[in-house]
């Protein structure tokens, strides 16, 4: 049994105290994408309110550079990633152009709009354009000398990759890049993010890898399972988002370039349109996300990491082609109704890191 004096419950409440007021601001490295293909949403400046007021993100990403948009977020202390949209990439590998794309799209705003990363395309090698992909690194170093020569040294270069990116399926830990693209591409790519002190972007989605996982939806949706055991180093996945960026570092780290900072850029989980696209799943996955995030308990493979992360998506999008799921990935609806409640709401935001934050406290103090 322990036993507590007055100076050990006057340690507790000073901790409590200093835990709560921690916690009580909004959480870091947490953000989510605002995608507008629908033709009922709010307005650009109705929706940076409702972020700014009404939930804990710290980071909004957009998929162009709409003006509105840069302008609505001005002064509000949330940051805003931006998006060169695929088919400019080849346009961009010239100074010249770089430095006009820099003057009309980002100078004009910069500053006032806490601008975080330029996304230079989106998973250029899933699309598989040959021109995309051989000019997306020159567009890089164009642009991040650009913004350079524009006097602007906070803005970020980087572009986000699906995870078809890996040769084959095996564990966490014997990940690799697909030999066609290892050397030739991703190489010289982490060591561009390594000189300019940029990131490497992902977008893991467990919900495209189900069958990859023999359609193991407990273990995609971070519900108790019996884990996955990666052989090669004896640890054991209970997730499949761990497992994606452990993947990821591995895979980093067998072409010497593992101490490369990872981002999050796209994740998530449908809510209606399938059977596997429920509100309860979609609760699930982006609701326990938040809580991995927020906690930053990190991977089997990188503990205590807290991985930047943008949650796909903010909203429903009504006009957004394909299946009915891919209109229903938003945590809330256009008229700002959660969806469901992932824990993103600022009036819920103390209770789920103060929970977490007094937890890691107690074991400390009464271990």
């Amino acid at each position: 049994m322990t036993l507590f004096t007055s100076s050990h419950l006057f340690l507790l409440l000073l901790l409590l105290i200093t835990t709560f007021l921690h916690l009580s601001s909004p959480a870091s490295a947490l953000g989510v994408n605002y995608g507008m293909i629908a033709d009922n949403l709010a307005s650009p400046p109705e929706v940076a309110n409702f972020i700014k007021t009404q939930t804990i993100f710290d980071s909004v990403k957009i998929f162009d550079t709409n003006p509105d948009v840069l302008r609505a977020f001005a002064n509000t202390n949330i940051s805003v990633s931006v998006t060169v949209p695929n088919g400019d990439i080849p346009t961009l590998i010239t100074g010249r152009a770089a430095r006009r794309w820099v003057k009309d799209h980002i100078v004009p705003f910069h500053q006032q709009t806490k601008i975080k990363y330029i996304i230079v395309g989106n998973e250029v090698l899933l699309l598989n354009n040959p021109a995309e992909i051989n000019n997306l690194l020159p567009a890089m170093k164009s642009l991040n000398n650009a913004l350079r020569r524009s006097g602007i040294q906070d803005v970020k270069v980087t572009t986000a990759h699906a995870l078809n990116i890996f040769n084959g399926l095996t564990v966490p830990s014997l990940a690799r890049f697909r030999a066609d693209y290892a050397k030739s591409f991703f190489a010289p790519l982490l060591l561009f993010h390594r000189r300019t002190k940029t990131p490497f972007m992902v977008n893991p989605y467990p919900y495209f890898e189900l069958n990859a996982i023999g359609n193991n939806l407990d273990y995609a949706l971070f519900k108790p399972n019996p884990g996955v055991l990666d052989t090669n180093t004896g640890k054991t996945y209970t997730n499949a988002f761990d497992a994606l960026m452990d993947k990821t570092y591995s895979a980093m780290s067998a072409i010497g370039c593992g101490d490369v900072e990872i981002v999050v850029g796209e994740t998530g989980w449908p809510s209606q349109g399938n059977p596997v696209a429920t509100v309860d799943n979609a609760l699930s996955y982006n609701g326990n996300l938040v809580k991995k995030i927020v906690s930053g308990t990190g991977t089997p493979l990188m503990p205590n990491k807290r991985f930047g992360t943008f949650i796909f998506g903010l909203f429903n999008e009504n006009q957004k082609p394909g299946p009915i799921a891919e209109q229903n990935w938003g945590l809330f609806r256009p008229d700002f109704t959660p969806v469901y409640n992932a824990g993103v709401l600022r009036n819920g935001q103390v209770r789920v890191e103060f929970e977490l934050g007094l937890r890691l406290r107690l074991d400390m103090l009464c271990g």
